[in-house]
């Protein structure tokens, strides 16, 4: 009996090592995956050569920098003020509509910044509703008057915003309502205004997370594509999708990546500090929550007002906007062509997010089974891609596999006389692969948000039941974690819809997306046929956002 129950044990101890050793290559692999992109696109800039980069300085680098930290200072300055505004109004005040509006607030978070930019050009450029009914009211003629030109640095920043804020206003909100009232009223008792409590007491012990709310917001900024590219505003993220298609300049392609990856990631280090040394902690033993202000008479209405501005223009005008849009359009969204796209979005947007969480419950389950410095390292390493723009991940995988499939083109031909031609540049599966690396630390951040709520002695339960780690995942983790796997199923599936980037350079020949046919039509001026792509992934990104407005509903 003891010799059954020793060989089971020795048995379960080998499972055991088994299960961890596969877990820890997995993960490795993941972490790898993450990090390939960057050291291409590092190689490929520095083996460029010399004279690539000398022509970059002498010609674009200067405005690209310029333009992308301009564009940065304005997203980063009016997500801040936006955000913090409402999310302090609707947490700390009590004004008409409120309770609808500290959800709405949520909902440009389904606008992708360049569908909210084919909308306001349709609306707001010469020949659109808005100047052509001012020129019939006044009879003027174009040059008669002046009007904002959306189709500029101004018109791209005021997009970025518009999508941007929720993710400050979402992270200040939580701030604020975890707050204890005793600091705020001790202020307010040594004789400051509300306001002058709010700047010097509220808005410091938030510092933490509406700092990491403007920093996710600067790097949503310096990857977005298709709203600077197609209001023709010259920044990093363009000038690598001219260099690489338009001008064939495969060497100054990367450089400019390496250029964009390093500042990326010298936001990802700073969020990443400011975020892990920050602290506050309440005087009092109790946490007694704020009780909201009531706002009456003209301070009510200019509260329904600042909250009610972002909600119709980042979302109820360009809904509108697209709805009539759509209608006059010639599209038809059950035509052959339009199913194509539509399946080509689904097909490439499912296997990426069930690509991903599969990566993410490798990477998360693994820092779990063997927590150190080993498994925090790859959990770091497979954070870094949502830092890096979808044109720089998509450079950094073309060059090395390009670079393989010629070689093995090369090979295969002078041995056996046999072309293979590109067996992985340009095939469905290295851009599944992109979009692993682009979206693993939000599939990451879900599972680990659910993972969390699972005690340890779980684990340690089922260890004393002879499960390996697999079996304590697959029998355990995954069905408690099913709610958790789910919305970053979801999460990433919406993202992938809206990509852009990554999928202009590595698509297949012939292969678009319902992103690509909507850029495609508004390049082209195609507005009214741009909207009916567009408002399909606006809808789709409802998805996410109704989840996170039940989240908010709950929250007090």
């Amino acid at each position: 009996m003891s010799e059954t129950r020793l060989y089971a044990s020795h048995g379960s101890r080998r499972a055991r090592a088994h299960g961890s050793r596969l877990l820890g290559l997995l993960a490795w692999a993941v972490a790898c995956a993450c990090l390939l992109p960057m050291v291409a696109v590092a190689l490929a800039a520095v083996t460029g050569g010399t004279d690539t980069v000398s022509h970059l300085i002498e010609t674009v680098l200067g405005r690209y920098a310029l333009t992308t930290l301009a564009l940065i200072a304005m997203v980063a300055t009016g997500t801040f003020v936006v955000g913090t505004g409402s999310a302090w109004l609707v947490s700390m005040t009590r004004f008409p509509g409120v309770r609808l509006l500290e959800i709405a607030l949520v909902l440009p978070l389904a606008m992708p910044a360049y569908v909210l930019a084919y909308a306001y050009t349709y609306l707001l450029d010469h020949p659109g509703i808005v100047q052509s009914t001012l020129r019939d009211m006044t009879g003027w003629g174009p040059r008669d008057y002046w009007f904002p030109e959306i189709r500029s640095l101004g018109g791209a920043a005021a997009m970025l915003i518009l999508v941007l804020y929720p993710y400050v206003y979402l992270l200040a909100r939580a701030a604020f309502l975890q707050q204890s009232s005793a600091a705020f009223l001790a202020a307010r008792t040594l004789g400051q205004s509300g306001w002058s409590a709010f700047w010097r007491v509220s808005l410091p012990m938030a510092r933490p997370a509406i700092a990491g709310g403007v920093l996710l917001t600067v790097m949503e900024t310096i990857a977005d594509y298709g709203t600077v590219a197609y209001f023709s505003v010259q920044t990093f993220a363009t000038g690598i999708y001219t260099s690489w298609f338009s001008l064939g300049d495969r060497a100054g392609a990367a450089q400019l990546a390496l250029c964009l990856l390093l500042f990326a990631l010298v936001l990802a280090v700073t969020e990443r500090l400011q975020r892990g040394k920050a602290r506050y902690h309440h005087a009092g033993r109790a946490h007694i929550s704020m009780p909201p202000e009531p706002l009456h008479g003209w301070r009510a209405w200019l509260a329904l007002t600042a909250c009610a501005l972002p909600v119709l223009f980042g979302f109820l005008v360009p809904a509108i906007a697209l709805l009539t849009m759509g209608f006059g359009s010639e599209q038809n969204l059950l035509s052959t062509r339009y199913l194509r796209f539509l399946g080509n979005s689904l097909t490439l947007a499912s296997t990426a997010a069930a690509v991903t969480v599969a990566a993410a419950v490798a990477v998360g389950f693994f820092q779990r089974l063997r927590p150190g410095r080993g498994s925090a390292a790859a959990g770091y390493l497979a954070r870094l891609g949502y830092a890096v723009p979808g044109g720089v991940i998509a450079v950094g995988l073309m060059v090395p596999f390009a670079a393989f499939d010629n070689a093995l083109d090369a090979w295969m031909q002078a041995t056996f006389g046999i072309r293979t031609g590109l067996l992985i540049t340009g095939s469905i599966w290295l851009l599944v692969a992109a979009y692993m690396v682009r979206f693993l630390a939000a599939a990451l951040g879900a599972y680990e948000g659910g993972q969390s709520t699972i005690h340890a002695n779980m684990d340690a339960a089922a260890r004393s039941l002879g499960q390996s780690p697999i079996g304590t995942l697959r029998r355990i983790h995954l069905p408690i974690l099913t709610p958790s796997l789910l919305t970053a199923l979801l999460i990433v599936f919406v993202d992938v819809m809206k990509e852009l980037p990554a999928t202009l350079i590595m698509r297949p020949f012939n292969y678009d997306t319902l992103a690509v046919q909507a850029y495609r039509l508004a390049s082209d001026e195609r507005l009214e046929g741009a909207a009916v792509p567009s408002l399909v992934i606006a809808a789709v990104g409802l998805l996410p956002v109704i989840l996170i407005c039940r989240q908010v509903g709950r929250r007090r």
